[in-house]
């Protein structure tokens, strides 16, 4: 594999079957096909964001080394979703799996595959609580506001409860 170079932070999540070893399986893939990962946050449970008559959601956030351009990183978590058995069939819907692209180092994209950062993640508390755990200081490159403030600011309610610590 080419040199390790870019940070990109993802979020996993997912609603359906075993959900804690779908979160393995995946981190397992994203280390094969995309990069080291070296921070991993812990594992939290939160009542479905859109649609919400569905099973409670596991979601965590972590952080890659890779090589890969935003593009590709999106193409190879989308992949892995597929290999996983993830359909596509509602948006916001349940799922094994979901691969979100959160950052990737500072950059700013809008691109018909990939929006970075990622649009909703100030919006969305089980995005933001373990993003603010592993990089409670870093700041949206767009808000450029740190992730801690972004969740104290945040004015989604759900409530994400920490299930596994990781």
């Amino acid at each position: 594999m080419r040199k390790l170079k870019n940070t990109v932070v993802l979020g996993l999540g997912g609603n359906t079957g075993n959900r804690l070893r779908y979160l393995s399986i995946a981190q397992k893939n994203i280390g094969t096909h995309l990069g080291e990962i070296y921070m991993c946050s812990n594992v939290y449970q939160t009542a479905a964001w859109g649609i919400t008559d569905q099973a409670e959601f596991i979601n965590q956030v972590i952080a890659i080394k890779t090589p890969f351009s935003p593009i590709q990183v999106m193409q190879k978590c989308l992949q892995i979703e597929k290999e996983m058995g993830r359909t596509r069939i509602e948006k916001w819907g349940p799922r094994t799996i979901d691969i979100d692209v959160l950052l990737y180092n500072n950059c700013i994209l809008k691109h018909p595959l990939l929006i970075l950062p990622h649009p909703f993640l100030h919006e969305r508390r089980f995005v933001l609580k373990p993003l603010a755990e592993i990089m409670p200081n870093k700041k949206h490159p767009i808000l450029q506001l740190s992730f801690l403030k972004l969740l104290e600011i945040c004015e989604d309610n759900l409530p994400v409860e920490m299930v596994f610590v990781f």
